[in-house]
């Protein structure tokens, strides 16, 4: 470990004093621009942070060492409510957050007392997590960091504003917001515990009639109304009969308070338990009919109204709850209800489903196996019959003027009859409750009045964010689909709130703007920072014309400098670095922010910037997961990034974030560290391989290669091929198998294959030369993923500069040799048929010969892999193939016994393995095997012979020769 260590600060320092990674522009490279998700300092980073910026920079470095001017930058977000709500808890003494900063963050204990300003919170972590960047070695442009609370950060965003202002796609209005109750402010994603998005739906509350009062029920499918055989109440859960505008109302205690907050009076007048309405009667508003209130435990309180309809005949969960009902009737004496009452609650069908019976929900529950209430399968069972009555499903007579229209239709028409009667009503809700704020409240659904919104559900908007998404690259390509759900479905978004960091909107400034809209264009910023901290630019000099001319090449260079008082020839180097480095041509993420972030920077850059201007490509990379859950801060579930550094080091944990999973694969922490683990082990492995090939290197004469050089030479372009080919596509993992494990694995074989020749004269300088290539080609290989050990060894080889700035190997095709590969594939067969048979008969050899195929069977060989491209031969066919050849007719029996042997062989062959023979065409074996036989009596300590199946001379006591094949030569063991 000490060693790593220490490499890995040497580097560190040596990167920063040569400032290797601060660029401009530069008229003889091609430029990228790389930017990743600025971070939130209210907490260290952990190793699932790890992941995701750590995937960014071997992007960065891959695309500098393929020749590129790359931009890489760093900024902070500090916009928001967290480190607000961590600073009152942290002076109310909340002893889990104390505990939090002390045990797992690692923060001093004199250092919380000033965590009781908010900013002294983000400052610290802005602090922790940059050393924790620079400590994995990130090859940053640290003159460009900025924070989104300077105040020329907040010209930035005002200007932003007010030209998605003049475009007509900010709007105020009432709203529903995801809302935190006790903070008293719209809540994001980055808001909750967890990172969970709020998703608002809105369902139509049906009212059941009950007496003078209406029993609301919640429900997202309104055109079932017709199938309703009685009601749900939780008989142990609390109720209120409460006037609701102008109406009696009975509802759940806890929905009083979400109603109050949907824009409703609410007045309670009285409290009761469920288990009062059970066995009474409530009246259908759309049949009139009377139907019984039974009890149901699974019907939770806090779901919208608490009052649910049952539709037995087309609902799973209600299905399976009244079979239950019926089952256990004399859990229904103490209301009063009656085994035949209850026996005459029977599923209604109202929608035929092709390939399904009147009633849908009992086919499904019976297909399933369903049997229990608290089957977790009765999720899955009502998506399956919603999705086929949704899109096959016609209704029936029984539902009056709705008879013969799809689902589809009726669902909205339903409603909409239903609410203009004064039947129903809309309500929302969150459906993936619980959602908590960071504060530790449970979020609700709040009408917000006179909000601020970016409203992303404009259609034309929608047509330019999906031109911009047709014409990016995303990677991997299956979320392309994902990004195209998301323009579809979003609609307004909140845009500002009452508290926090960040920029006030400009027009309304008791409004902060929040900090899923502050952080969709910063990008464009990174490219005119320097520059502003440079020149000392203060923010009133950045006017509107200012950005409008650096972003958009609006308006007269002097005369924009002019009015701004700043120097044209600064104006003019902004400008020029802008045009240099924009667009954005890769933004990494986690796919949390596909459904938010990722989405708004296209919808965003589509507004404000030309076409020319959108960016180019996203890069998103699933999670780590601790114990089956997503790594978070503020699950408490992390371990910080600077914590599993020293643990392990640098590259070691580098190499381990992304070779334990593909792209979108969410990695295993435990897995992670295990191969952090074995991963300093193997890096020094590969430092004492390149010490000891450097040294051999030193006294390199000229030797010529043999067959095993060429073939190691041979298999070192192929692993050239498939790691650029897998880092171009960034499967990262799929380089580092090849680029260390797969070229590792010929190296040992290679190893193998020249033991004692290093040592001799005729062979030491080809030796030399190929231990060399293969240290150059993987060093470069793995520079981009674990740079610190590969900036060693560039040293140690006497390379000149930093191996962070040299080029990536190029896959040579004049450097590969087929013949060589097949030579030594036969070679390899050759030695593990040897030990198979040696450990099948458990023979101690002393004696092993091999016989190779005659000169006949060759050319049979060759013709049959001819005649069997791209098709399938039989044997007739091949027989009157070879027949027409003299030679082979002479002995046609032989032939045919011949055939019959390959022919199966040769069909299932693959058609490149097919070409690839036919290329080289018939191979000296003998040659190649007597080549060979110092090898072979090295692995098994026995005499080794070679014979050509027909030499009268071999020795062949068995009489194994006749069975040698081309590429499977006969093997004999004493």
């Amino acid at each position: 470990m000490k060693l790593l260590r220490r490499i890995e600060g040497k580097w560190q320092t040596a990167w920063e004093k040569a400032r290797i990674f601060e660029v401009n522009p530069d008229p003889i490279k091609p430029k990228y621009f790389i930017t990743v998700a600025y971070p939130y300092p209210n907490s260290p980073q952990h190793i699932g942070h790890g992941r995701t910026y750590t995937l960014a920079d071997v992007h960065a470095r891959y695309m500098r060492m393929r020749g590129y001017n790359v931009l890489f930058p760093m900024a902070f977000h500090y916009t928001g409510t967290p480190v607000l709500a961590m600073s009152k808890h942290l002076i109310t003494g909340d002893e889990d957050l104390i505990d939090t900063f002390l045990r797992i963050y690692h923060v001093p204990k004199e250092t919380l007392k000033v965590f009781t300003e908010p900013i002294n919170i983000a400052r610290y972590f802005h602090e922790e997590i940059k050393t924790g960047m620079r400590d994995m070695g990130y090859s940053i442009d640290w003159r460009r960091e900025f924070t989104t609370i300077d105040p020329q950060y907040n010209r930035f965003i005002e200007w932003q504003f007010r030209k998605l202002q003049e475009a007509g796609f900010i709007s105020q209005g009432s709203h529903p917001v995801g809302w935190c109750p006790s903070c008293g402010n719209p809540v994001g994603q980055h808001d909750t515990v967890g990172d969970v998005e709020p998703e608002i739906e809105e369902f139509s509350i049906i009212k059941f009639g009950y007496g003078e009062c209406f029993l609301p029920a919640a429900t997202l499918r309104p055109e079932t109304v017709f199938g309703v055989t009685n009601m749900w109440l939780n008989p142990k859960a609390a109720y209120v009969r409460a006037r609701v505008n102008n109406e009696q109302w009975i509802i759940s205690k806890e929905s009083v308070e979400k109603l109050q907050y949907l824009s409703r009076k609410v007045d309670v007048t009285d409290t009761f338990l469920g288990k009062e309405l059970i066995g009474k009667e409530a009246r259908n508003p759309a049949t009139n009919e009377g139907m019984l209130i039974l009890p149901a435990d699974f019907v939770d309180p806090k779901n919208a109204t608490g009052v649910v309809m049952s539709v037995p005949g087309h609902a799973p969960y209600d299905y399976v709850a009244l079979e239950s009902l019926r089952k256990e009737a004399f859990r229904l004496k103490e209301y009063g209800i009656t085994s035949e009452a209850i026996g005459s609650v029977k599923p209604i069908s109202i929608i035929t489903v092709p390939n399904y019976s009147e009633i849908p929900a009992a086919d499904v529950v019976k297909q399933m196996g369903i049997e229990s209430q608290l089957d977790p399968k009765l999720e899955e069972a009502t998506g399956e019959v919603y999705r086929h009555e949704f899109h096959s499903g016609k209704m029936r007579e029984n539902t009056g003027i709705y008879a013969g229209l799809s689902v589809a239709e009726a669902k909205e028409m339903v409603k909409r009859d239903l609410v203009t009667s004064g039947k129903a009503e809309t309500m929302y809700e969150l459906i993936n409750r619980p959602v908590v704020c960071r504060c530790g409240a449970e979020c609700i659904v709040k009408i917000f009045e006179d909000q601020w919104f970016i409203n992303y559900g404009k259609p034309e908007w929608k047509v330019s964010a999906h031109q911009c998404l047709d014409q990016m690259e995303i990677l991997p390509g299956e979320l392309r689909q994902e990004f195209r759900h998301v323009i579809d479905w979003l609609h307004e978004k909140a845009c500002a709130r009452r508290a926090g960091l960040g920029t006030k909107l400009p027009w309304d400034p008791k409004w902060i703007i929040e900090s899923l809209s502050d952080s969709v264009i910063y990008m464009a910023y990174y490219t005119i920072v320097k520059h502003i901290k440079e020149y000392g630019i203060q923010p009133n000099q950045l006017t509107d014309a200012v950005f409008d001319h650096l972003f958009l090449g609006v308006g007269e260079l002097n005369q924009v400098a002019k009015e701004a008082d700043l120097k044209p020839n600064v104006l003019e180097q902004m400008r020029n670095e802008f045009s240099c480095f924009y667009p954005l041509d890769s933004r990494h993420s986690g796919r949390d922010l596909v459904p938010n972030h990722l989405t708004f920077m296209i919808f965003n850059h589509t507004a404000i910037f030309p076409e020319k201007l959108w960016p180019r490509q996203i890069v998103v990379n699933g999670s780590v997961l601790m114990e089956g859950q997503i790594m978070s801060k503020s699950l408490g579930n992390i371990v910080p990034l600077r914590e599993a550094i020293q643990m392990f080091g640098a590259d070691p944990l580098r190499i381990a974030v992304l070779s334990t999973a593909e792209l979108l694969q969410d990695a295993d922490f435990s897995s992670s560290l295990a191969r952090a683990r074995s991963m300093h082990e193997r890096l020094e492995r590969f430092y004492r391989f390149a010490i000891e090939a450097t040294q051999i290197a030193k006294d390199i004469i000229d030797s010529p290669f043999t067959s095993i050089d060429r073939w190691m030479l041979s298999r070192l372009q192929e692993h050239i091929r498939m790691a650029t080919e897998a880092m171009d596509k960034l499967m990262v993992r799929k380089a580092v198998h090849s680029a260390l494990y797969m070229l590792d694995q010929d190296f040992q074989w290679y190893l193998r294959r020249i033991a004692g020749e290093k040592e001799t004269q005729e062979r030491r300088g080809a030796i030399a030369k190929v231990f060399n290539e293969i240290l150059d080609a993987q060093v470069r290989m793995l520079a981009p993923i674990t740079p610190h050990i590969c900036e060693e060894v560039w040293e140690k080889m006497g390379r000149k500069g930093f191996i962070s700035l040299a080029s990536w190997p190029t896959y040579d095709k004049t450097r590969v040799d087929v013949k060589a590969e097949e030579n030594e594939e036969l070679i390899k067969n050759m030695q593990g048929d040897t030990l198979n048979i040696i450990k099948a008969t458990r023979i101690a050899p002393q004696k092993i010969c091999y016989y190779v195929a005659a000169p006949w069977k060759w050319k049979a060989y060759l013709k049959s892999l001819e005649k069997s491209i791209s098709t399938r031969i039989t044997l007739a066919d091949l027989m009157k193939e070879l027949m027409t050849d003299p030679d082979l007719k002479r002995m046609a029996e032989r032939v045919s016994r011949f055939a019959h042997r390959i022919i199966e062989e040769v069909n299932r062959m693959a058609e490149d393995k097919k070409r690839r023979r036919l290329q080289i065409g018939s191979v000296d074996e003998s040659r190649v095997l007597r080549e060979a036989e110092s090898f072979f009596e090295r692995e098994f300590h026995a005499k080794v012979s070679t014979y050509l199946e027909e030499d009268p001379r071999c020795y062949d006591p068995k009489r194994r020769a006749g069975l040698a094949c081309p590429y499977r030569p006969a093997i004999y063991v004493e």
